[in-house]
Parts: structure tokens; sequence; C-alpha cells
């Protein structure tokens, strides 16, 4: 992924780059709706995340809004998409084959983000073998070489706790230069490779508590 992005992502720190593509699938939903503008303040509201932060983000991509007006949604999209190379189709790996797993490989909405699955692993023999939409799931044990066959940068890891690291390990030995993580587990990586994590359990205990929050206000 790194060795497709523009001149000015090669530039950008990392943790700004970890964080373009929440920016991202905001503005996504936000153009979707039919809006044309945002203000740093709704991005920052939206995600969590400190205004300052969110000027100080999108000003090291080169892009900046208008006063009092903010930023033109398809503009930045368009910076965004150049920045992270969503341009062209980019190719990953994904291994293990639960129900999350097959519900990512499967889904048709990653296309519309440059992303293609052409690959996925388990350990299970009941599970290898498998086909899921146009993909033959493969024996973990060839990871790292599928990896490197294939070319592939990025790997995405939806197996249990235990046994992430092993499989991160072999993904980096493939040649991955990001790993999407679902699992729930702190992981070791080189300095080289981006990593995303993604604790399902972690956001739907914040969204619980938000729920509550709202009950106790009423």
């Amino acid at each position: 992924m790194i060795s497709d992005m523009g001149q000015a992502g090669n530039t950008i720190p990392k943790p700004t780059l970890r964080r373009l593509p929440r920016y991202y699938f905001f503005l996504k939903n936000l153009q979707k709706q039919g809006q044309v503008y945002v203000s740093s303040n709704e991005i920052a509201d939206e995600l969590g995340v400190e205004n300052t932060l969110v000027r100080k983000d999108l000003s090291l991509t080169g892009f900046s809004g208008k006063p009092k007006v903010g930023y033109t949604i398809s503009l930045l999209l368009a910076h965004i998409e150049d920045i992270l190379g969503l341009k062209n189709t980019k190719q990953a790996v994904i291994v293990g084959m639960g129900n999350l797993g097959r519900a990512l490989a499967g889904y048709p909405g990653f296309r519309e983000f440059g992303l293609e699955i052409v690959a996925a692993f388990d350990r299970d023999p009941k599970k290898v073998g498998n086909v899921i939409g146009n993909i033959t799931v493969e024996h973990v044990e060839g990871l790292s070489e599928r990896v490197q066959e294939l070319g592939v940068h990025l790997g995405i890891i939806t197996v249990p706790a235990g046994e992430a690291q092993k499989v991160c390990d072999m993904l980096v030995e493939g040649g991955v230069m990001a790993v999407w993580n679902f699992a729930p587990v702190h992981l070791r990586l080189p300095e080289h490779v981006i990593i995303q994590n993604e604790n399902l359990a972690a956001r739907l205990s914040r969204l619980s508590h938000q729920i509550m929050s709202l009950v106790y206000e009423k």
C-alpha cells in the first residue's frame, strides 16, 4: 500500500495516514447524503477526534478549506484517494474464515474503496476448499509463499486472538505493508508496516455506554 501512494503520501506522518481512511469513509457517507461542504468541527465531532488534530491532519495533506465554508467534500475525497492510492484497485488477502471473515470476503462494497479480496485462508480442514464468491479458501500453512506470489501488500486478520500474532508474522514474511486487524489483541509489527485495528467489542462497549447515557439523561 505504501508504495502505491502519491508523492504527498510519502511525506505524511504515519499517525495521520492511519486516520485518513476514517475521514474518507465519513466523507463518502456525507457525499451520498448530498452534502457538498464539511467543516473540521463536523469531522471531529463525528469521529471523536480533536478539531485541531483534524485541521492539522488535513493541512499535512496539502489540502485547505475555505473560511466560513469548510472543505469541498468531492475535492477533499479526490485528494485523500490520491494520497492513499485508492484510485487504483488494491488487492488483499484475508485470514480466518469464521463468520466475520466470510462476511468481509463476500462484501461487494470494498470495490467502491479500491479494495479487492484475492485470496482467503484458514487452518480448519472443513473450511479449506470452500468457495466464497469466486475465492477458494486455502490452507494457512502456505500463507507467506502465496502472499509473496500474489504480490499483495494488505493482509486482513479475522482469526482468534491466540492465533493473530503468528498469522501477522506470516503476512509480514510474505511482504505485506499493511495489516487490517480484527483480532482483539495487540500485534507486534516492524516499523515499516502500517496497522489498522478494529476492536468490535470495544466499539460495542462505547456504543452501549452512549446508549445508557442517553437513557439516564431522559
